[in-house]
């Protein structure tokens, strides 16, 4: 047998199959993880790479395929015995215990133990330190882990796996919710760990992350292998090329669209200490960008314009009628939609069907009788489900078993099924693949072109100048400029996202006027 210590491979998966019922989600899955490196796995939402991950977690068992670590032949029963073995998973959204301190949460059930029995709190606050130092992170072990950034959770979930001296550790899309500073800390620790001779799997739709952290990229695609290589030998159209099996259209497919009469107009909007004095419109045809930093307010605005958030001043009219503040319900009868930030969490029942979930806002209308019959769900679902392609085997299935970016269609159709005049959507593709992302934009433009008014709210720069037909960039809770498709550039948007004036849009509007006269 070989010395699991001298082995250059950590991590081989070969031709690793899964499958739920007649639902096949991992056809023919490979991988190979060498130590002191950082290895990509990339693909498509329901490419199979959850699946992968959760094999090697401990989550789920293969049913074929070879499964080694360390060179011994293993199959893992629990998640428990995953990590015994010494591999560990980052996830998105680490899963601590709020209540309980940093410290305990590291070495929660393991505490060192002193005298009697009882729990060593000084020994396992200065192990912490030590293993925050190695990190070079300064964390306080006696916090509670309550109110912890999603940047410092992670951290702490990796001082977890090097207390447990994990060899191998996976990160399930880990920079999705992070700030850029946040994610050169992770790189940094990350690299650090590498130089360390562990084994790194990194997952992410971000190839500007993948390309200036990795080492070796596996792309999957439908549940299979496709290829692997090394960063340096490859670029992201390959990669792009390789995950899709296909050309990909052009990313922002925007048709020109006739715009309309006014839809939405909000009208001197102010919530205190969030955003103030708000005011725009929104016409039908029409795709209008929310631009911003983090934190500038944006989505706070969307909330208050759809009533889940209150405001203390101004008013909301659509289609010339004053919507009532603070009231979903006025707003969805009005003709609004909303599509949230946090698709799992505010968009989707998750462990109830596609069909469910679909026709949930329209519930009511779909009941005869006081009855509401899960044919009459299905009869309601269907034409949505098949409009936005919904890859699924039935309208039954969970929503908790289907990829991000199918998931992200579901919520979307669960929306239009209320045939809205406004939708609203807040970051319409993230945590999604480029493909999906491309089907997701080219709905907007179909939508904008029906005579729909879209508001849209992303983080991504380069989709809100790729779809918007008007960009307004928020700053610290005003709106600092409005620039029209043509004007709209990432110097512009970017100038007037890091203001703070109040003459910013005065300023913005000169400067557009200034190079249309020159």
């Amino acid at each position: 047998m070989q010395d699991r210590a001298a082995s250059a491979v950590v991590l081989e998966l070969r031709d690793v199959a899964k499958s739920f019922g007649s639902v096949v989600a991992l056809r023919s899955g490979s991988l190979t993880v060498e130590r002191g490196s950082i290895h990509a796995v990339v693909g498509e939402n329901g490419a199979g790479k959850s699946t992968l991950v959760k094999i090697v977690a401990g989550v789920h068992r293969r049913d074929e395929g070879v499964f080694r670590f360390l060179g011994e032949d293993v199959d893992f029963a629990t998640t428990a015995a995953s990590k015994a073995a010494g591999i560990a998973v980052i996830y998105q959204e680490p899963t601590l215990f709020p209540d309980l301190s940093v410290a305990e949460n590291i070495f929660m059930g393991r505490q060192p133990r002193g005298r009697g029995r009882r729990i060593d709190y000084g020994r396992m606050y200065d192990e912490s330190d030590r293993l925050f130092a190695r990190l070079g992170v300064h964390i306080d072990p006696r916090r509670p882990a309550r109110g912890l950034s999603i940047a410092d959770q992670q951290v702490i979930e990796i001082a977890k796996a090097i207390s447990l001296d994990a060899t191998l550790l996976i990160m399930d899309e880990p920079t999705a919710a992070l700030s850029g500073v946040e994610v050169e800390r992770l790189f940094a620790i990350a690299r650090s760990l590498r130089d360390e001779g562990r084994g790194l799997v990194f997952i992410s739709h971000r190839f500007d992350e993948v390309f200036a952290l990795c080492d070796h990229i596996t792309v999957m695609r439908d549940g299979s292998y496709v290829s692997t290589d090394r960063t340096t030998d490859t670029d992201v159209d390959a990669i792009v090329s390789r995950m899709v099996g296909r050309e990909v259209a052009e990313l922002f497919p925007k048709t020109p669209a006739e715009v309309g009469d006014v839809v939405l107009e909000v009208d001197g909007l102010t919530s205190a200490g969030v955003f103030h004095d708000v005011s725009f419109e929104v016409r039908a045809g029409e795709i209008v960008g929310l631009a911003g930093l983090v934190g500038a307010g944006r989505s706070e605005i969307a909330r208050a314009v759809f009533g889940v958030d209150r405001y203390d001043d101004g008013a909301v009219r659509l289609l010339g009628r004053k919507v009532p503040a603070h009231n979903p319900r006025a707003a969805i009868r009005a003709g609004m939609a909303f599509v949230p930030e946090d698709r799992r969490r505010q968009g989707l029942v998750i462990e109830e069907s596609v069909a469910r979930n679909v026709g949930s806002v329209i519930r009511r209308g779909l009941a005869r009788a006081g009855v509401l019959t899960s044919a009459a769900e299905n009869r309601a679902a269907g034409p949505w489900a098949g409009r936005l392609e919904v890859k699924t085997s039935a309208l039954d299935m969970r929503a908790s078993t289907m990829s991000g970016g199918n998931q992200q269609k579901v919520v979307i159709a669960k929306w239009l099924a209320t045939e809205p005049r406004l939708l609203i959507i807040d970051e319409p593709t993230r945590g999604i693949d480029i493909g999906t992302k491309a089907e997701v934009h080219r709905l907007l433009s179909e939508l904008a072109g029906q005579g729909m008014a879209i508001l849209m709210i992303s983080s991504e720069l380069p989709e809100v100048l790729g779809m918007a037909d008007r960009v307004l960039v928020v700053c610290e809770g005003r709106i600092t400029a409005e620039l029209d498709r043509a004007a709209a550039t990432p110097e512009r948007v970017m100038r007037a996202a890091t203001r703070t004036s109040a003459h910013a849009t005065a300023a913005a509007a000169d400067e557009q006027k200034s190079e249309v006269t020159a």
